[in-house]
This record gives structure tokens, C-alpha cells and sequence, in this order.
């Protein structure tokens, strides 16, 4: 079991010119609506969202399911980052969605989940037992002001993929 250095993919993913070719790739709606991420540290994703045409809903604030893309890429890139090189490699996917809406979200949006250790320390657990193990990670939006808008809580499952030769 390895899990290669975060470093190199922190570096691919925080490039502006990078991040915008990958989304555009892999998550164009993403893309679209302007998700960017703003810190990446082994700890803890920092990603944003505004309020504009394409975010928007008749209430003149962020539509639901685009503050739920930008809440998922917080949790989501932590995990991309300890599966990217990992030997075995390790699949992730979204089994549960819980969302609490505290306030109006206009303007920018910054979610920031703090649940690397857990995310990584589930990786490796998937890819030592050969079992899928969830974690349940938790992103936090807030306005400009620093005032939580919502809340996400997003549970994920790591598997081993089998090395079929």
C-alpha cells in the first residue's frame, strides 16, 4: 500500500489554468458555475462560489444544488487528493447528502471542510482491509461577512479497486 505525495497534486489542482481545463473536463457544470478552489492544505479545502447568472435563483440568491457542487468539491478534492497515485488505487463516491440552509447566499461563498485527516485516514483503511469505509465529512459555507449560510454533511465511500492481472 502507497499513498503518493499530496504535493504534486495540490500543486496540479491550485493552478488557475489546471483547475479550469479539469473541470472543464471532468465537472463541466462545475465549471459553469464558476466553482473555484481557493486553499488546499492536507487539512482542510477552501472552495468558492458567486452569486451570478448562471448560480442564481428567482429568490436573487444562490440556487441550492450550486452551493451543493461547491460544498461537495470542498470534501471532494481532499479526497481526490489522497487517491491521486495511491497503489491500490482506491474508487469514491457520494452516498449520503445532508444540508442545512441557514441564511440568504449571495455574493461569494467560501466552503471549507476540515476533514483531510479522517478522509486519509479512511483511504488508507479501504486500501489495507480491502472493505469500503465512509466518512462522513462536513463543509461549511459563508458569506463575505463570515456569516454561515449553510451547512453541509457529506458522507463518502472509499473501495479498494480489486488489481485483476
Amino acid at each position: 500500500m502507497t499513498t503518493a505525495s499530496t504535493a504534486p497534486f495540490r500543486h496540479l489542482i491550485t493552478n488557475p489554468v489546471k483547475l479550469k481545463l479539469f473541470l472543464l473536463k471532468n465537472l463541466p457544470m462545475a465549471y459553469l458555475a464558476g466553482i473555484r478552489i481557493k486553499r488546499l492544505t492536507e487539512e482542510e479545502a477552501q472552495v468558492t462560489i458567486g452569486y451570478k447568472y448562471l448560480t442564481k435563483n428567482p429568490f436573487r440568491s444562490i440556487y441550492f444544488a450550486c452551493l451543493s457542487m461547491a460544498a461537495e468539491m470542498a470534501s471532494g478534492v481532499l479526497s481526490m487528493m489522497y487517491l491521486h497515485g495511491a497503489q491500490p488505487s482506491v474508487s469514491m463516491l457520494v452516498v449520503g447528502l445532508e444540508a442545512d440552509f441557514s441564511k440568504k447566499a449571495v455574493g461569494t461563498i467560501t466552503f471549507t471542510c476540515h476533514d483531510g485527516e479522517a478522509i486519509a485516514a479512511a483511504v488508507r483503511s479501504a486500501q489495507t482491509s480491502g472493505q469500503s469505509h465512509n466518512v462522513q465529512a462536513l463543509s461549511i459555507g459563508r458569506n463575505e461577512q463570515g456569516e454561515e449560510v449553510a451547512r453541509f454533511r457529506i458522507t463518502w465511500s472509499y473501495k479498494a479497486r480489486s488489481s485483476r492481472g
